[in-house]
């Protein structure tokens, strides 16, 4: 597998244990398999970054594939990790109750692939937590808002398995305006499903009066 790791610096040798702990999928090094999403990933701005290149041998690493189960457990990982300011009541009793209930078991795993939330996609999870989207339009916003997949190294193992092959330079110039228009599409593919009408959708209230199970909300 050939991975992507947009940065500020080359990384010529990930380390294990390093990197921030409220992450989506918690602490790990987070790549890609789309080189394009890396450029812009490297660009927080227009003075650009380095899009790392590596190779990474999975035949040995447990994966887990995120996108092969219900988009559910896929919210309760992300909250689990990430450091949240709920903005209601219904949003933290929401929250509280999807990690209680859906958070996946990713002991023993290697790798984990899925799709990635950065701050303001995280936007749309916060609105389902806080009733105001159903599932059905969040699972829409995170397909149509284009927010690409990634993948995280978890173990030990998975840093053993990694190869650093080269590093090429991310032109801020370039790749910084189209992360900005990525973000746009989204947002605005975001606002346009929040106009569309969803009396018979799943919302999280739903979920916890009823106390559905996953098999319930696959979508």
């Amino acid at each position: 597998m050939i991975l992507y790791h947009g940065s500020k610096n080359v990384v010529g040798k990930p380390v294990f244990g390093y990197g921030k702990v409220h992450n989506d999928y918690g602490q790990g090094f987070y790549c890609t398999e789309d080189a394009t999403l890396a450029d812009e990933w490297a660009c927080q701005d227009e003075s650009g970054g380095f899009t790392n290149r590596y190779e990474l041998d999975t035949a040995h690493l447990r994966v887990l594939h995120l996108e092969e189960k219900d988009m559910i457990s896929w919210i309760a990982l992300l909250v689990s990790n990430r450091i949240v300011r709920y903005g209601s009541p219904i949003e933290k009793k929401g929250a509280e109750y999807i990690v209680r209930s859906f958070a996946p078991d990713i002991t023993g795993y290697d790798l984990i692939e899925g799709y990635r939330a950065d701050d303001s996609y995280f936007t749309y999870t916060r609105a389902f937590l806080a009733n105001t989207i159903s599932l059905e339009q969040l699972s829409l916003a995170v397909k149509l808002g284009d927010l690409g997949r990634q993948v995280c190294l978890k173990s030990r193992r998975s840093f053993e398995a990694i190869r650093f092959l080269d590093a090429a330079v991310a032109d801020g110039g370039i790749c910084f305006p189209r992360r900005m228009e990525r973000d746009r599409r989204a947002r605005d593919g975001f606002y346009r499903l929040l106009e569309e009408d969803t009396e018979n959708g799943i919302y999280i209230r739903d979920i916890m009066k009823k106390e559905m199970t996953a098999d319930e909300l696959r979508l």
